[in-house]
């Protein structure tokens, strides 16, 4: 029996050797950088609709589907909100499987995941639908094969302007969620209806993807060796208990971080940024209530009640919301020019220094009423920032990883990230639902500032610059 067993895995590995040798030789067409990049576009725009159409519409949502608990809907949605964790623990356990598998099969199925679920949720007619969809959405979101796509294909000297440029296109493409508020929201009410087309061109994405995406070469030759290796190697790496050599795992990339300098400080700074992750997810909430209480205090309306928010929704905060991807567009291309100019830990305190700024000119300036499509530029470049100053974090992370574990050390990364968004839930939603939600500016803050301090002081005194690496070759104990 074992002998036959033997025989059978080695016929298997032969055939995946085949399969991967016939995908290494295919010829490539004389512009498929710029083809690849293309798709990598159409397919980040849909994740960055996914990610943020929920936020964007969330105020409507929260007093929808929670009107009874009127100026803490928010706080009781966020809450609830929480039943969708384990959906992104068992997403954690997905994702490295495409150190093993390869990354083109899960570039698709998120793709098409988490279009399907924007569906689901357009069709939702209950709190329990709703949620499933909700639930969906974020199983797929965090896997950024697409990320790992252009790391492990992009120019080494370019890769974070790459990375930047066609983030910067994906977040100007989420100017199609307020183009729809204006379009297909004549009232509040009606918030379902802004996740049908964005439902239907990731699908159509996820389709084009699979007939014209190819595995990344990085990949395969990384496959390649580990298939090639001998009885022996193999032994002998078992004997060792090394994951140095497994192909994925999140066990295998957590124990391969621990033993190594680099990768173990960035994981804390990373954790340490996301304190302030309750402001990612509240940044509508805070336009929205901020125009609201202006309006109240001018005598425009009598409380904080339906006819004032929906005077917001259908008014100033779609308005503000038409110039909020262009602010956050802008952010994420400025993190790249500086992440390979000047260094990625550079890149990082600048955007998060850019994060705080903005995050005060747009929470004071709703709630003076302050030019919509001007607030809704500083909303955009607090959030781009915020979100750029994780994605440096993320890239240090992928150059600091060997190939065979890179998507698992990304995908781990989430593992003690969740520990900066734990704390920040903990503390920010019983505050945000005990205050009501015109306190979520404030709330956020408070929680932003003493993330973004601890975390570079971290990330200055206890990691190493990763730009211009090769990640062909790093094996992440360079820096130990």
């Amino acid at each position: 029996m074992k002998t036959i067993s033997t025989e059978k895995l080695q016929l298997r590995r032969n055939n995946e050797i085949k399969k991967w040798e016939k995908e290494q030789n295919r010829p490539k067409k004389k512009f498929y950088f710029a083809y690849l990049v293309f798709i990598i576009t159409l397919i980040y725009g849909t994740d960055e609709i996914a990610s943020q159409i929920g936020t964007l519409m969330k105020t409507e949502i929260a007093n929808d589907l929670f009107s009874n608990f009127g100026e803490s809907s928010v706080g009781i949605l966020d809450i609830l909100s929480v039943l969708v964790v384990p959906f992104q623990a068992i997403g954690l356990l997905y994702r490295p499987l495409a150190d093993r598998w390869g990354r083109k099969k899960f570039l698709i199925i998120n793709t098409f995941g988490m279009s399907f679920a924007l569906l689901i949720i357009f069709l939702s007619n209950n709190l329990i639908l709703y949620f499933i969809g909700a639930c969906l959405v974020q199983f797929f979101i965090p896997h950024d094969m697409h990320v790992v796509y252009i790391m492990e294909s992009s120019p080494t000297k370019h890769r974070a302007k790459v990375y930047s440029s066609i983030k910067f296109i994906a977040n100007i493409s989420v100017m199609v969620v307020p183009l729809l508020r204006r379009f297909l929201m004549e009232t509040a009410s009606e918030w379902r209806n802004v996740f049908f087309i964005p439902a239907i061109i990731g699908l159509i994405t996820s389709f084009i993807a699979l007939l014209t995406a190819r595995e990344t070469d990085t990949f395969i030759d990384s496959r390649l060796r580990y298939l090639n290796m001998t009885d022996e190697e193999r032994e002998n790496e078992k004997k060792k208990k090394s994951s140095d050599n497994a192909q994925g795992g999140l066990i295998q990339a957590l124990k391969f971080a621990l033993k190594h300098k680099q990768l173990k400080w960035l994981y804390i700074s990373s954790a340490l940024a996301n304190l302030g992750f309750i402001d990612s997810i509240n940044y509508q909430v805070i336009l929205s209530y901020g125009y609201a209480q202006s309006y109240v205090e001018n005598g425009l309306f009598n409380s904080l009640g339906d006819d004032v928010m929906n005077a917001v929704s259908v008014g100033p905060v779609t308005a503000a919301l038409f110039m909020l991807p262009v602010g956050s567009a802008v952010a994420q291309v400025i993190m790249g020019f500086i992440s390979d100019s000047k260094g990625r830990k550079t890149a990082a305190i600048t955007t998060a220094v850019n994060c705080l700024i903005a995050f005060v000119i747009f929470t004071v300036g709703s709630r003076f009423a302050l030019n919509p499509y001007l607030m809704g530029f500083f909303c955009g470049a607090a959030i781009g920032s915020y979100y750029s100053t994780n994605d440096v974090l993320i890239m240090m992370i992928g150059e600091s990883s060997p190939t065979n574990l890179r998507s698992s050390c990304m995908s781990a990364q989430f593992i003690v990230t969740g520990i900066g968004v734990a704390i920040s839930y903990l503390i920010g939603l019983p505050l945000i639902t005990a205050l009501g939600n015109k306190a979520t500016g404030i709330v956020s803050f408070a929680l932003l500032v003493p993330g973004f301090i601890a975390a570079f002081i971290t990330l200055l005194k206890r990691t190493s610059e990763t730009k211009g690496i090769n990640i062909d070759t790093v094996t992440g104990s360079e820096w130990d």
